[in-house]
């Protein structure tokens, strides 16, 4: 597994080594039974399978029942994923495999750590010091090509030191966390609960509940689902037993787009009684910025319901443009990007919100001079 379909088929099914040998070509011609390239997948001669797959199409393993899965790079890969494979695994007594470049201290870094000091776990770091595989030499020549310090210390010595490269967020929730603001945040039943929407078509769909406390945003809950129906949506919503204010959604709410009723999303949620504000559209950059002010200060993450959305929030970064080898100004659309995208749905909107709030506030103020301070 990695962390794309398309890179499994780039880097495994269709690569070739340095002798022109295709990687696949690899596994004995005499033990395959049949091979289909659409769905990279080889049947050997006893019934045992071989796969490739990404972890952004997850459902795509569901009821293979696999006895060994190998996660290639899989700190850039959706965490959700073990999540998903674990108790198959469990099930079949099976083994998993994780293998990886360091990509900051992310969820990779905490597995790694888990493993060292598990029963049951094996972990093992290799450098280039360990593997031979280059010199002290091919380290200076990297220094001289322009390959930064902490760059080369990720990728020839493992380090987990360095932040994800390219990251939006990443020094924001460092910030968070000095702050005490990624910590316990407890629903208030006397106070509204908000919800911003990331809408999934072809991936998963994304809901961040939240408060208002002042001029606090206290986030508390969040949701991440796949293939799920709007109607089970609605129903996710009902059970939680919330007292709901706004729910924000993305502009495309409006759209038809993918939908065989011929009717948008908005119509099918208000016709299951799930009130839409719709988010104007605008520049993804100014939504991040947005975004990046609230971090700064004003929002508080529950540091246990809403880990999903603090994994998202730090690994969230640039696209890299391997043309001319430099960060492009746009969001790397992966695993990271649904509960991102909700929280620039909250910042962009936000606004509608605190105008309902303010009329509430002007009511609790006008009752409290009615009655005065008791």
């Amino acid at each position: 597994m990695l962390p794309t379909y398309s890179q499994a088929k780039k880097v495994i099914w269709d690569a070739i080594n340095n002798d022109g040998f295709r990687i696949i070509d690899y596994i004995p011609k005499e033990i395959i039974a049949s091979s289909n390239g659409q769905e990279m997948k080889i049947r050997f001669l006893n019934g045992s399978l071989f796969q490739l797959i990404g972890s952004d199409n997850i459902d795509s393993l569901m009821g293979t029942n696999p006895k060994i899965v190998v996660f290639s790079e899989y700190a850039l890969q959706d965490p959700s994923a073990w999540d998903y494979i674990r108790p198959i695994l469990k099930v079949n007594k099976g083994v998993a495999v994780f293998i990886s470049t360091p990509r900051g201290r992310n969820h990779f870094w905490e597995l790694f750590r888990t493993a060292q000091t598990t029963e049951g776990w094996y972990a093992q770091k290799l450098t280039i010091e360990d593997t031979g595989v280059l010199s002290p030499e091919d380290m200076i020549k990297e220094k001289l090509d322009g390959m930064s310090e902490e760059l080369l210390l990720q990728e020839y010595y493992c380090s987990f030191d360095r932040g994800i490269e390219g990251s939006y967020y990443a020094k924001l929730m460092t910030k968070m966390v000095e702050e005490e603001r990624i910590c316990p945040v407890k629903y208030d039943p006397s106070k509204m609960v908000f919800t911003a929407w990331d809408l999934g078509w072809d991936d998963a769909t994304a809901i961040i509940f939240f408060q208002l406390h002042g001029t606090s945003i206290n986030i508390f809950d969040c949701e991440e689902h796949s293939n799920k129906t709007l109607a089970w949506f609605k129903e996710l919503l009902m059970n939680k037993g919330y007292k709901y204010g706004a729910h924000l959604f993305p502009h495309d709410v409006e759209n038809v787009d993918g939908l065989s009723t011929g009717c948008t999303r908005r119509e099918i949620l208000e016709e299951l009684q799930v009130p839409v504000t719709t988010v104007p559209k605008g520049l993804v950059a100014d939504g991040i910025e947005a975004v990046k002010g609230l971090l700064s200060s004003r929002i508080h993450i529950d540091d246990t319901k809403c880990l999903p959305l603090i994994k998202s929030l730090e690994n969230y970064h640039k696209d890299w443009d391997d043309k001319h080898k430099v960060y492009s100004n746009k969001p790397r659309h992966d695993w990271s990007s649904h509960f991102a995208d909700s929280l620039r749905y909250l910042a962009v909107g936000l606004s509608k919100i605190d105008s309902r709030n303010a009329s509430s506030a002007d009511d609790y103020k006008a009752v409290r001079s009615f009655f005065g301070d008791r």
